[in-house]
């Protein structure tokens, strides 16, 4: 990454707390969540959202679309550390991983199609449009997505995981942030517990 990090070896105090509190195996902390070591408060945040967005179980859209929709906002973005960590959750998640690439191929041809359903796909267009022309987004997308079966709890949903990878996608872009030394693929579990952030 293209700033200063603060190693979980090297970490005391309020910032080894934090990453006692996401690391996975071996005490291995993501690239991402390093990037937040010289200000820790900025890491509680993004974790907070994280969890909130991808990880509680107040959450109705299926896991493995929540992931799809991140992948498809990161290809979108560009960022190549967002796409390599939410596609091996998603095929974990999945348990298939002829579908998992037959999604990522669907994604990386940029207009997503089958396999995803006529309603999949108008939430994957107003994902694309509030990462690529957010100031041209109307009501009338908030309208197509109800027309297509969206409730309005799955859409704000839908809008949560967009906002978020989108916020997610700049951290990692603009900080040069990679995936070496990651072990992808790696969550929390869902809870309502904001606060359980421990990667397995």
């Amino acid at each position: 990454m293209w700033i200063k990090h603060v190693s979980y070896d090297e970490a005391t105090g309020r910032l080894r707390e934090l990453y006692d509190r996401v690391k996975g195996p071996g005490n291995n902390v993501d690239n991402i969540m390093l990037a937040h070591s010289l200000r820790p408060h900025t890491m509680e945040g993004h974790l907070a959202l994280y969890k909130a967005v991808l990880h509680h179980p107040g959450n109705t859209l299926p896991r493995w679309f929540r992931e799809a929709l991140g992948i498809h906002v990161s290809l979108l973005n560009g960022c190549i550390y967002c796409v390599e960590h939410h596609f091996t959750g998603m095929r974990r998640l999945l348990g298939d991983n002829q579908h998992a690439q037959e999604i990522r191929s669907t994604l990386e041809a940029g207009i997503p199609g089958e396999p995803f359903s006529g309603k999949e796909q108008v939430a994957l267009a107003y994902a694309r449009k509030l990462t690529l022309a957010p100031g041209e987004v109307t009501e009338g997308d908030a309208a197509a997505l109800r027309e297509a079966g969206w409730d309005d709890g799955e859409i704000l949903e839908i809008n949560q995981v967009v906002a978020y990878f989108n916020y997610a996608n700049r951290t990692a872009v603009g900080l040069g942030v990679d995936t070496r030394g990651d072990i992808l693929g790696l969550s929390p579990r869902e809870s309502e517990d904001l606060r359980e952030w421990h990667h397995r």
